[in-house]
């Protein structure tokens, strides 16, 4: 399907300049912009910036989810062998 006699997605009453080659629609030219190369429409662009947005806050919250886990194991050791320290010895029939 070629350019000629193609109207713009959002705007009827303005030829077509671009086709998105995601979502296969014509646009005018204050419709695209270009992205890595070729030339898209706005909401095509959106949905492929938005799962890098997702994985750069879901590595925030993988490293404070380690970083707290890290904590609260060394918090019980740390109180398991405190606790171990307090029993006496003659609790193990030793001398």
């Amino acid at each position: 399907m070629s350019l000629l006699n193609q109207r713009c997605f959002n705007h009827v009453s303005r030829e077509a300049a671009a086709r998105c080659p995601s979502c296969q629609r014509f646009y005018c030219r204050e419709c695209v912009t270009e992205h890595e190369g070729r030339m898209m429409c706005a909401n095509c662009v959106a949905r492929l910036k938005a799962p890098q947005a997702r994985a750069r806050s879901g590595g925030a919250v993988w490293a404070i989810f380690s970083v707290g886990g890290v904590l609260v194991a060394w918090l019980i050791f740390y109180y398991l062998g405190m606790g171990l320290a307090r029993i006496p010895s003659t609790f193990h029939g030793g001398l």
